[in-house]
């Protein structure tokens, strides 16, 4: 792990600074959620109790009390069973919460109902994320409810909920040294994953048996698992935006796009790449690749301090849309089409989005009405695409069912961007080169 205790108590102290006096924060641990009958999904801690608290347990509470004198920091956690450890594996306990992850104080789950409405009660503001996790919003009522029942002999319950998420996200927003020096671990685990898939890849095999080298390389690392559903979409499927099936068996001639990342300590890397089966690009597959590299070098001359987050997006799409007249795809002046949202049949996402704990991080893409201006540690991806349906009609058949998307990590620096996904093939000259390297091109 990268992050440190002290930068986790840091973090609490940021947010703590931030609140009112007399208030308190209350996080949960992610629930455990089934997969099926009595089969636990792999548990994954909740992304704001993780940055808060490093604590990777579930039936966990923290609670930020600022001025409290027994201890600003109180978790809530499970007890140490010995029987339970031998079938579930290992828990910190109310020592190791301590020891281990910083609390001030800590006490067992169980005893939460007996003690948190005391922690509560007399302070004036509640900050919690309402809304996110609706079972935990009913018992925190219920306690707040406990609370008022006792207000004739003198109990005060708080006055209003501010919302802890709008506080916490924007701190996750900027990311620390350390935070990315974990997202930059990551991402070269996701280049060479990418680089691996595109060496082996040949016609005759399937999607499925891509992802599973994706997934080897992840694990080979010390990953444990991909930041999202690995897309890996050969042919017509490429012009599908979000296709996890991934059962097709690749055929000559196709295009191969692979959007994976794995995750490391809880961060997510994200990256794209679209690749030609067989190891070279038709005429008309690299016509639309050269013009989707295009817009990502020009998305990432538009990022850097004091530039504000849509100029990436707007520089991809005067690029697409000019692109697209040049083909032939698009008839028109290119200030009007762009008006009119001529490009959205053939690029219908945005250019990127902020990149962190979660795959499509937290954090405000509008401050008071405006685009929000970027600032060094933020970490964004860049990801412009065309995607020519299999079924329009409207183009020549030669563009059909291409689609193609170049993906890449980006965190802004103070004097620019830096890439943190350097080292895998963009071009599409180094694509080929790099899988007749291997062997895969006649």
């Amino acid at each position: 792990m990268q992050i440190s205790k002290q930068e986790f108590s840091r973090r609490r102290k940021a947010l703590m600074k931030q609140m009112e006096p007399n208030s308190i924060a209350v996080l949960p641990a992610a629930p455990v959620y089934i997969r099926n009958r009595d089969v636990e999904h792999n548990y994954r801690q909740d992304s704001d109790f993780q940055y808060m608290t490093g604590f990777p347990e579930p039936e966990a509470v923290a609670v930020l009390l600022p001025g409290r004198e027994h201890g600003e920091y109180v978790l809530f956690c499970r007890e140490k069973d010995i029987e339970r450890e031998l079938w579930d594996g290992y828990r910190a306990g109310q020592e190791g919460a301590v020891t281990e992850y910083g609390a001030d104080d800590a006490f067992p789950i169980n005893d939460i109902d007996d003690i948190l409405p005391g922690l509560i009660e007399g302070r004036e503001r509640v900050y919690y994320a309402m809304g996110a996790n609706a079972d935990f919003d009913r018992r925190l009522t219920g306690w707040i409810n406990v609370i008022r029942s006792k207000a004739r002999l003198g109990a005060q319950p708080p006055n209003e909920f501010v919302a802890l998420d709008h506080l916490l996200h924007d701190m996750r927003l900027y990311k620390s040294a350390n935070e990315i020096k974990v997202m930059q671990a990551a991402a070269q685990i996701s280049v060479e994953a990418h680089i691996r898939a595109m060496q082996i890849c040949r016609p005759g095999l399937f999607e499925y048996q891509l992802e599973a080298e994706l997934q080897h390389t992840f694990m080979h690392h010390g990953s444990r698992s991909p930041a999202y559903a690995s897309i890996v979409a050969s042919g017509r499927n490429a012009c599908i935006l979000h296709y996890t099936e991934n059962t097709r068996q690749l055929r000559d001639g196709d295009l191969v796009l692979i959007d994976a990342g794995c995750e490391l300590d809880c961060y997510a890397s994200d990256i794209t790449r679209t690749f030609p089966a067989s190891g070279r690009f038709s005429a008309e597959q690299r016509a639309i690749y050269d013009i989707v590299l295009a817009a990502q070098e020009a998305a990432f001359e538009a990022i850097a301090p004091e530039r504000h987050w849509n100029e990436s997006h707007e520089a991809t799409v005067r690029v697409i849309t000019q692109g697209l007249i040049d083909l032939g795809l698009l008839q028109g002046e290119l200030d009007n089409l762009i008006a009119s949202e001529a490009y959205k049949p053939f690029y219908m996402h945005r250019a990127g989005h902020w990149l962190g704990m979660d795959v499509h991080d937290v954090g405000d893409y509008r401050v008071g009405g405006e685009w929000r201006v970027l600032e060094p540690g933020m970490v964004m991806t860049v990801e412009p695409g065309i995607y020519i349906s299999p079924d329009n009609t409207a183009v020549p058949r030669k563009w059909r069912g291409i689609g193609v998307r170049i993906e890449d990590d980006v965190l802004v620096t103070r004097d620019g961007y830096q890439l943190l996904t350097s080292g895998l093939p963009r071009t599409a000259d180094e694509v080929e080169a790099s899988m007749a390297a291997a062997g895969v091109a006649a």
